[in-house]
């Protein structure tokens, strides 16, 4: 049986901000799914979050092959095809931003987490910067397979405290790492063995920072064989706590796979790129530009219900505003 996985997500503006600038990536045909959460004013943080889909799926979908291929952009270490090419797509995506962010006054310090993972025969690969999280969903319990790089966090890993004494010593949000913000970023990495029937939560911290790993589990192990309602429930949770935060949300479901030799991998940092591998990832920029990403691709802002405008609603709207219209005009002409 080859690798097949189920998949659920959303995104959602929340309750107080005006905008959303998280950004959700789903892949089906590559298995490649992403969590991004943007930062900076003047809806900087949508710009980034949304380049670092677009550019993985650009990655992806027209130039695999030749990005494997190019040696500049080599790391000096064997992986998986599929997690390679979501490392170097990454690498793209922080220097998209960057760059984006450095010849614009109004995108100035733009940034964006992010959490990824890629499917391959038996393995899921894991790629993170910054605090958004992956879990995965077991019968007791809630596994997180990321650790945030944020300063709570090295304050907690540090100075051995809880995370309620860390957080009275800085805040919460304040992370470490973020794509676009320098010229390099560091990418930790790790490769876990799936089999069918394991589940898989990624999330912006929309959400895990409104609610611990035990009330995840919670509410997902409710709705532990509904995808959709994991995903519905978790995003309602955190409205429900104030929706102070944009929150977004992907469940997986592994349904088959193809059995294989990799071995699985404890997390990695791939370190900062070489002056020769910056000026690989600023060519391949020019191709990349002028490749657009169709609509109809699956990656994207508002999948399953997320937190732009419903397509359907604005058509619907629009048909009863018609319907109206007609009958009042046969009314007064008729």
């Amino acid at each position: 049986m080859s690798l097949q996985t189920k998949v659920a997500s959303r995104t959602d503006v929340g309750l107080v901000r005006a905008g959303n600038e998280d950004y959700l990536h789903v892949d089906r045909q590559h298995q490649v799914y992403a969590v991004c959460d943007g930062m900076g004013g003047h809806q900087a943080g949508e710009v980034a979050s949304m380049t670092a889909s677009e550019t993985i799926q650009k990655v992806f979908s027209f130039f695999g092959d030749q990005v494997l291929k190019d040696t500049r952009l080599d790391f000096g270490r064997p992986l998986p095809q599929f997690g390679d090419l979501l490392l170097r797509s990454i690498r793209l995506a922080n220097r998209a931003i960057y760059s984006r962010a450095a010849n614009s006054e109004q995108l100035s310090g733009m940034g964006t987490t992010i959490v990824a993972v890629a499917f391959e025969a038996d393995i899921m690969f894991v790629a993170h910067v910054g605090d958004s999280r992956v879990y995965r969903l077991d019968e007791r319990n809630l596994t997180p397979l990321t650790r945030d790089h944020s300063w709570i966090e090295e304050i907690q890993e540090s100075q051995k405290l809880t995370a309620e004494e860390a957080s009275a010593v800085v805040g919460k949000n304040v992370i470490t790492r973020a794509l676009g913000v320098r010229e390099n970023v560091e990418i930790d990495y790790r490769i876990v063995k799936v089999k069918p029937g394991d589940k898989f939560i990624l999330c912006s911290d929309g959400l895990c920072g409104f609610a611990d790993d035990d009330e995840i589990f919670e509410v997902a192990d409710k709705r532990r064989d509904d995808l959709q309602g994991i995903v519905g429930d978790l995003v309602q949770m955190a409205n429900d706590r104030g929706g102070s935060d944009n929150v977004t949300v992907i469940a997986i479901e592994v349904e088959g796979v193809d059995e294989s030799p990799l071995p699985e991998l404890e997390v990695q940092t791939l370190g900062n790129e070489s002056q020769e591998a910056l000026r690989g990832a600023d060519a391949w920029l020019e191709e990349l530009a002028d490749v657009q990403v169709d609509d109809d691709d699956d990656a994207g802002r508002d999948e399953e219900g997320g937190g732009g405008t419903n397509k359907f609603l604005v058509i619907g709207i629009f048909v009863i505003f018609a319907a109206v219209a007609a009958v009042i005009i046969w009314m007064q002409f008729g």
